[in-house]
């Protein structure tokens, strides 16, 4: 029994091993993390307690998947990016994506209307976005509740979220519900991932590089790596973090996803709402809407954009003009990619490329094939 646990972690830990389902199991082990004592010495067990919630999930996970997901939780990538819209229950999302892409959506004025995913398409720049939104966000969801696992993978797997908040009931209160639920799901919000690289070796132990960056003992490292089944590589450290961080970044369930809100019912508060919203929460971009007067629309159209990491390419034949429309690609795409999403063949035999734009010095500027255009830039494809 770990030493300074409260009555109700021991309770907590008691229904554990004494319950008979997967649900029972996952229950207790949120009563377990919630009623540990946060501290230095209760770290590990905390970390254990994660691990343990983690292998529970990806169990119940492969049940559903032999069950079948259910209808609706399979909805198939188009456009540049797909940006799903997450809120609570009523907080106005199918509102919103009806207005912005014209989705065929059942609107109502109570709470679960949507128990399926409904995409839309955004017209945005020049391309298309596709937004998809999904179930309420309610507590408990993250440990399966309701629609929860399904739910969740569909937010795994997007490119990034549209956090839907009720401007008129207390927002703050919905963004810190909403993050805890994501966050106990293994999605971490506006957070990137640790700068740690992890090289499996068959033999020799762990060695750890950057043991100055560690918030914790090497000991506990290799304890994490061994509960991983990791036993032998190396580890390179470029960051300072905690044993938690590190933990998370070796969970391949774990997702770092960028996010912007709306927050809606923008008529029925004032400015210090998102001025409080700021404060709380810096590490994200606030749009205050309105679906009736459309106020604030085109701002976060434009953020949308910029949430989904992508670029506008056009692209151009010898001594034609630019074609229309644009190819969409990641921000780090090259003019390599450019040619691979044009046609396989063309990379295949790419020579060099021609570049007008921000990237380029000069226009018609000839590049090689790790040159990386700007949004908005054309890309001419020359051949061998």
């Amino acid at each position: 029994m770990p030493t300074n646990v409260t009555y109700e972690y021991i309770k907590a830990e008691e229904e554990y091993h004494n319950a008979s389902t997967d649900r029972e199991r996952m229950q207790a082990l949120e009563k377990m993390l919630t009623a540990v004592p946060k501290h230095k010495g209760t770290e590990k067990l905390i970390l254990q307690i994660k691990r343990k919630v983690t292998k529970l999930k990806k169990e119940m996970e492969a049940k559903e998947a032999k069950k079948g997901g259910g209808k609706g939780f399979n909805i198939r990538k188009e456009g540049a990016a797909q940006i799903v819209l997450v809120g609570q229950p009523n907080a106005g999302k199918s509102s919103l994506l009806q207005k912005i892409t014209n989705a065929d959506v059942e609107v109502g004025n109570y709470p679960f209307t949507t128990v399926d995913l409904i995409p839309g398409m955004l017209k945005t720049h020049d391309i298309q976005i596709q937004l998809v939104e999904v179930p309420g966000i309610i507590e408990g969801v993250s440990s399966g509740k309701g629609m929860g696992l399904q739910l969740m993978s569909s937010i795994r797997t997007s490119d990034a979220l549209l956090i839907v908040l009720d401007g008129s009931n207390e927002p703050a209160r919905q963004l810190r519900s909403i993050l805890f639920e994501l966050d106990r799901g293994g999605i971490k919000i506006n957070r990137r991932r640790p700068d740690i690289e992890v090289q499996k070796h068959v033999t020799g132990g762990i060695e750890i590089v950057g043991k100055n960056h560690i918030e914790g003992s090497v000991k506990d490292v290799k304890e994490i790596f061994t509960d991983f089944r990791i036993t032998s590589g190396r580890v390179v450290i470029r960051e300072d973090v905690t044993l938690t961080e590190i933990q998370e970044a070796l969970e391949e369930s774990t997702a770092y996803k960028r996010a912007i809100v709306a927050v809606t019912k923008a008529d029925m508060f004032g400015p210090s709402v998102i001025e409080e919203l700021r404060r709380e929460f810096p590490q994200f971009s606030f749009f205050p809407v309105c679906i009736y007067t459309e106020q604030g629309l085109d701002a976060l159209n434009d953020e949308i954009y910029v949430v989904a990491n992508i670029k506008r390419i056009f692209t151009k034949s010898p001594g034609e003009k630019p074609a229309y429309p644009p190819v969409a690609l990641k921000k780090d795409a090259t003019v390599l990619d450019v040619a691979k999403k044009v046609h396989k063949s063309i990379a295949k035999n790419f020579k060099y490329a021609k570049v007008w734009g921000t990237s380029v010095k000069f226009d018609a500027q000839r590049v090689g094939e790790d040159h990386v255009p700007n949004d908005g830039d054309t890309v001419e494809i020359h051949i061998k």
